[in-house]
């Protein structure tokens, strides 16, 4: 019932919103979306726990080697992108923007790292 609820918003916004939630991608509960579907994209055979919070933006894509496991209470911030087969833990906090490409585990704070220069002209 969840995943049906879930595809429903998914195929009423996936042209308006740029939303995508594919096949097989599993979500215990409903997770909670603050900014509602906009630019989510959750790769397929995904495996999503409880009381997650996703805001706009997010990417959890697929890697070569699999899909991800996203465990409960975890909020993931705008912007934030999950590549590549990985494990995020329990209670864990992804800020915005970051670029996640390693496992995670239960209780992490994932900050990005703050911008430098490179080039001055």
């Amino acid at each position: 019932m969840k995943l049906l609820y879930i595809k429903r918003c998914d195929a009423f916004n996936n042209a308006t919103l740029g939303t995508h939630l594919g096949f097989g991608a599993s979500f215990a509960d409903i997770p909670h979306l603050p900014h509602g579907l906009y630019g989510i994209v959750v790769t397929h055979n995904a495996v999503i726990g409880k009381n997650v919070t996703i805001y706009h933006q997010v990417t959890i894509g697929q890697g070569k080697d699999g899909a991800h496991k996203i465990g409960d209470d975890v909020q993931i911030g705008a912007g934030a992108i999950i590549i590549g087969n990985v494990v995020i833990g329990n209670r864990v906090k992804i800020g915005a923007g970051c670029v996640v490409t390693d496992s995670i585990p239960d209780g992490a704070t994932v900050v990005m790292e703050k911008p430098r220069i490179i080039l001055k002209r």
